[in-house]
């Protein structure tokens, strides 16, 4: 379910004009086997960018954490990697999240829906994590508050918002939101690279919930 990438003809070329649920699973489906070496080749940062910003905000490593949209856990091994020891994942599509089982590194994986990505209890998890999941058409920024409404308080949600979805005004817009309410603190935030080799940057944000 991480949306991004380069326009290359192919399948990160075609990514940006998924309108629907039915075609993205489409789209991801038959994405599945080559994804993780088409991101890897465009020098994919966001995952251990991520990764890094949530372990650098004091949180217990050995708490569960949700990796929300994990696709073929590309995130979840930058997650372990970083010392994250319980990980769960969950994506909407069956064929990315086999490929995710293959490495290993996720507790447990299991199948969400498009219009759903959510199916957690809330306080199942310490903290959650959406990277390259937010982008218009796909993940809209009314998912930040269903993530937060999940989470303990003191919970925290690191995720990235890349140069596209940076160019719609609701995403930061509802960070800006929450956190003048008090719902949230931005713990972090930075920007930097998500895919060089095509010059694409995102944001890495930790929120806190209040």
């Amino acid at each position: 379910m991480t949306h991004d990438g380069p326009m290359d003809g192919g399948f990160l070329d075609r990514v940006y004009d998924v309108e629907d649920g039915e075609g993205a699973k489409r789209l991801y489906a038959d994405w599945a086997e080559s994804y993780d070496a088409d991101l890897i080749a465009n020098g994919y940062a966001s995952p251990s960018r991520c990764a890094e910003a949530l372990a650098q905000t004091g949180v217990e490593p050995a708490a569960p954490l949700l990796d929300l949209g994990c696709g073929t856990g590309l995130s979840g091994e930058a997650f372990r990697t970083a010392g994250f020891g319980v990980i769960d994942g969950t994506d909407f599509s069956a064929e990315m999240l086999e490929v995710a089982r293959r490495k290993e590194v996720y507790r447990d994986l299991f199948l969400s829906d498009h219009e759903h990505p959510l199916p957690v209890e809330p306080g199942a998890y310490a903290d959650m994590a959406a990277v390259g999941v937010f982008s218009p058409g796909h993940a809209p920024a009314a998912l930040i508050d269903e993530v937060l409404a999940r989470l303990p308080s003191g919970g925290r949600f690191v995720f990235t918002l890349n140069d596209h979805a940076l160019r719609d005004p609701s995403y930061e817009g509802r960070i800006n939101e929450l956190c003048d309410a008090g719902g949230a603190q931005c713990l972090f935030r930075e920007r930097g690279p998500h895919l060089p080799k095509i010059d694409l940057q995102s944001t890495v944000y930790v929120l806190r919930k209040g």
